[in-house]
């Protein structure tokens, strides 16, 4: 079963959701809008901080998130970021369903800040397995 927070303002989206076989839209269900779950999630202390500077960014903790959010998350919000590594922690499935995890992220945007891997959209994840190569090898 997959639950997905469509808001039951969001016609299209539920459109293509609605009749799949395994899909529960909660929301829709229950008949919020997203302004009703924008102020949910604002009294909850659920609003991902990234709405300070942008006007959609989703849920802080969402899986769904892009690259470039999680590692703005990661260096505007350390707080919420150590929580999402906890809860990564306790999660008996991965973040990402490619299978990366919040650590695996948190492990590249480390060698990012350190210069070990490019920032740039030429990133792959088995750059990771190289440079940990190329480190047990002596070549850091």
């Amino acid at each position: 079963m997959q639950y997905l927070g469509i808001a039951a303002d969001e016609p299209k989206r539920i459109e293509r959701h609605i009749k799949r076989p395994d899909i529960v839209l909660p929301l829709v269900e229950i008949g919020w809008d997203e302004v009703y779950c924008r102020k949910w999630c604002e009294e909850n202390d659920l609003l991902s901080p990234i709405y300070t500077t942008a006007t959609r960014g989703g849920c802080w903790f969402c899986h769904n998130q892009s690259v470039d959010q999680l590692r703005l998350l990661r260096k505007n919000y350390p707080e919420y970021w150590e929580l999402l590594l906890k809860w990564d922690a306790d999660s008996p499935i991965t973040f990402k369903a490619d299978g990366h995890t919040v650590h695996d992220y948190d492990r590249r945007f480390m060698l990012e800040d350190l210069g070990a891997v490019p920032k740039d959209r030429t990133f792959r994840w088995k750059m990771l397995d190289e440079e940990r190569q190329m480190r047990f090898a002596g070549y850091d």
